[in-house]
């Protein structure tokens, strides 16, 4: 795209450009292209376009009244042209908006003199044109969570403590009785339609609205059960077939939405269609309604006008029941429980870590948040909660429940569970949340609360008899979907709950809980302050940036050490160097990030950093046999002071002790020397330059590549990532200005959380171009780099 043509969707700004339909900002021309072929644009302006034209074949009619039906309108205004809909005000049912086949049949409605229906006299005029807009959700709008904490931290630093506040977090944001009794009313009157469309049908509440850790204008989940109208229709049908035609033996009228579908042999997704038409004609006050059926479960949406709020409606979902109900038992068993849930959910609103805006996104959501605390409360000293088995063996024999082939027994009463032994306060046990999660091995683990414990990763890896694999005794079961955060669903053991969960979003929880941890062990947070200072949960939950001033930004990309994911032949290699073990996998690394940088992304190195990280690089090895002795001394020396394991409640924040003596290379206590800076786990920068905007349009490129071929997932394939890069190079011209930067390989970690830092650094970006070109590469580069391991090719 050379220019911008000025009736477009792009704007020319002063820092870029901005498409007006997206609401988005743009950069560079380059980042211009890729936005306008992407998915969202091209969707918005499908959508503005279909919009479009149904307004230029439509009427707005006026002057009806609620007796007059849809049916009604459509017949008459058939003389006119083809009719392809009307839609009905169905709150006061005084206006409608008839659409026909043709912008002809327009002219020949507005030519008519008089329109009378019924005795009413009709006025009808064209349809109001309105500009297509997309309106961003308030729900999560900076904005408006920065007014409610202003208003929220001088009421918590007021309070005499931490537990205070957390108690304050409950008040402040849960559901009010009016508030249950309003969503009570709602559902009551979608009982009431549904059961006229669907006999002898439930709606049933679940998730934040019932479970009790519901907030101000939570979602309202719904789950309409259509069992008993499968039976209804069961024993319908077979009173017709006996009686030969008119009425079923419980006198009900046959001539209903029903006669047009068999919920029997109908598909999820035509009765949800079916719902979605419902919702749209005969209840009041909802409007927005849509269907998603690309969801995991797929629902209908919808806005209820009058309480302002969002809302679900599915149809398979008697686990999210069961969930809701499990929460339910949780809560009343252990009230420490929703303080947690609600200040935590809070902090990580405020974060940025939750709260995916259009429900679906690379965010953590408010259950699997729920989840996380409820395992970490499983494994306090003593326990606070009990394991999701510890609870099915207090079940009696009544409360057993299997469903889909779960078992998902737990006791119907908190009574029945015993209380915990430990005596932890609130304050106490929010600082060991950020604790437990600072250092927690995500990449290795999945966590479990069934067991309560955190399952080898390894145990889920595909194996080579995996139709004979069970779970809790179900055979054939669906293996969960491995991300970066592995968060096992209670009782649907095939679920990971925080699957959508990117490496990006899951850095940014670690890092975020070993702030907070630093936090949680000062006197700012366990006191309150006696000079009015902001204090305790008033400053844990500050939005990023309050607290102190904003930090230069910086560009790290981070490898963990994954076990589970190395080769036979370098775990071999690995075990043979001993203690020099995590710098043989360092220089591996090294030498594997080179070859992405250079084989697969086409990066030039300048003469004298090329190769500097190759096996066979003299001072790589040199290096390595020098220091691997010493190497594991400098991490325990430095992190954990003796102990071969890591300790999380000094790694974050803690002071380094004061040496004694007067001989300063000399440690305390009779420890050996402080290595030299020179042998620190850390080597050169490479400096990069870039020619090729390699980055952008990859998967479009990959798959003409893969046409003829299996689809693999990107990054998975060195030679076929190196073709795209050469596919892109050969398309589009190079950069004016080559983009050059520098890359800064360093090791860090103890031995159970070793991880190399890849610091990028720009040294010339006038195109502007960087950040893009860093945010693939924190996805990409860790992805190959585990390719390359896997395959020992590095």
């Amino acid at each position: 795209m050379s220019a911008v043509s000025p009736d477009s969707d792009i704007q020319t700004t002063s820092r870029g450009f901005s498409c007006k339909l997206c609401n988005v900002n743009l950069p560079n021309l380059p980042s211009v292209d890729q936005h306008v072929k992407g998915r969202k644009h091209q969707t918005l302006s499908a959508v503005r376009s279909t919009r479009k034209s149904h307004e230029e074949r439509s009427v707005f009619v006026s002057g009806i009244k609620p007796e007059i039906s849809q049916t009604d309108l459509t017949e008459y205004f058939q003389q006119f042209g083809a009719v392809s809909d009307v839609i009905v005000d169905k709150d006061k049912g005084v206006y409608a908006i008839v659409q026909f086949n043709e912008t002809e049949s327009i002219q020949a409605a507005l030519s008519c003199v008089e329109h009378q229906l019924k005795g009413l006299k009709l006025k009808v005029k064209p349809r109001e044109k309105k500009e297509f807009k997309l309106i961003p959700k308030k729900k999560n709008d900076p904005q408006n969570l920065q007014q409610i904490f202003d208003r929220l931290k001088p009421e918590l630093c007021q309070l005499p403590s931490v537990d205070a506040q957390m108690k304050f977090m409950v008040e402040r944001f849960q559901l009010g009785e009016n508030e249950k009794k309003a969503r009570g009313l709602v559902v009551q009157l979608l009982q009431e339609v549904f059961v006229e469309f669907f006999p002898d049908s439930q709606i049933l509440l679940f998730g934040s609205s019932v479970n009790t850790f519901g907030v101000h204008s939570c979602d309202l989940d719904l789950f309409l059960d259509l069992e008993n109208t499968k039976k209804f229709q069961a024993r319908a049908k077979t009173a017709t077939e006996q009686a030969g035609e008119g009425m079923s033996d419980d006198g009900r009228s046959e001539d209903s939405i029903l006669s047009d579908i068999d919920l029997s042999t109908a598909s999820s997704a035509e009765v949800l269609e079916l719902v979605a038409t419902i919702l749209k004609r005969c209840v009041p006050s909802v409007h927005k309604v849509h269907v998603v059926s690309s969801a995991r479960l797929p629902v209908v949406k919808y806005h209820h006008r009058e309480l302002n709020l969002q809302g679900d409606i599915t149809l398979n979902n008697r686990l999210g029941v069961r969930n809701t109900r499990f929460l339910q038992l949780l809560s009343g068993v252990e009230e420490r429980l929703r303080p947690l849930v609600f200040t935590i959910r809070y902090w990580a609103k405020q974060k940025q870590l939750a709260g995916n805006p259009s429900g679906a996104g690379p965010l953590l959501n408010n259950y699997a948040l729920t989840l996380l605390i409820i395992f970490y409360l499983q494994n306090c000293e003593p326990p606070v909660l009990p394991t999701v088995d510890q609870l099915r063996d207090m079940a009696c024999e009544e409360e057993e429940c299997v469903i889909e082939g779960w078992n998902c027994t737990f006791p119907s009463q908190p009574i029945a569970v015993p209380p915990s032994k430990n005596t932890q306060d609130l304050c106490s046990l929010l600082a060991g949340f950020f604790s437990f999660y600072a250092q927690f091995d995500f990449a290795s683990s999945v966590i479990s609360l069934r067991e309560g414990r955190p399952l080898p990763v390894n145990n889920f890896l595909p194996q080579e008899k995996d139709d004979e694999t069970t779970q809790e005794g179900k055979p054939n079961q669906q293996r969960p979907k491995l991300g970066p955060l592995n968060l096992l669903d209670p009782f649907e053991l095939s679920h990971n709950v925080a699957g959508n969960l990117n490496e990006r979003s899951l850095r940014s929880f670690q890092k975020e809980c070993q702030e907070a941890e630093k936090y949680c062990r000062s006197l700012r947070y366990q006191r309150k302050s006696t000079k009015g200072k902001t204090w305790g949960l008033a400053r844990l939950l500050s939005p990023p940036g309050e607290v102190q001033q904003a930090k230069p930004e910086q560009f790290v990309i981070s490898i963990p050490f994954k076990s589970e994911s190395l080769p036979e032949k370098l775990s071999k290699e690995l075990q043979l160097a001993g203690e020099g073990s995590r710098l043989l996998w360092f220089q591996k690394v090294c030498s594997a990030v080179e070859a992405v940088l250079t084989a697969v992304l086409r990066c030039h190195l300048l003469p004298s950093t090329a190769a500097g990280f190759s096996e066979n690089s003299a001072t790589g090895a040199e290096d390595m046999d020098t220091t691997a002795s010493s190497l594991n001394d400098s991490n325990q020396s430095v992190e954990s002071k003796g102990d071969s394991s890591p300790q999380p409640a000094a790694a974050v924040g803690a002071k380094r002790p004061l040496s004694s003596g007067s001989d300063s290379s000399v440690s305390p206590h009779g420890k050996k020397p402080r290595l030299a800076r020179r042998w620190r786990p850390e080597f050169p920068p490479w400096m990069c330059v870039q020619k090729h905007t390699v980055w952008l349009g990859r998967r479009k490129v990959r798959r003409e590549l893969m046409k003829d071929t299996d689809c693999r997932p990107e990054g998975s394939c060195m030679e076929l990532e190196s073709q795209v890069s050469a596919s892109i190079a050969e398309r589009e011209p190079e950069l004016k200005e080559p983009l050059e930067f520098k890359v800064c390989p360093q090791m860090v970690g103890g031995t159970e959380n070793t991880r190399v830092l890849l610091k990028l650094e720009p040294s010339s970006d006038q195109a502007g171009i960087f950040h893009d070109f860093f945010h693939f590469l924190e996805e990409f580069v860790p992805k190959m780099v585990e390719t390359l391991l896997e395959k020992g090719t590095a």
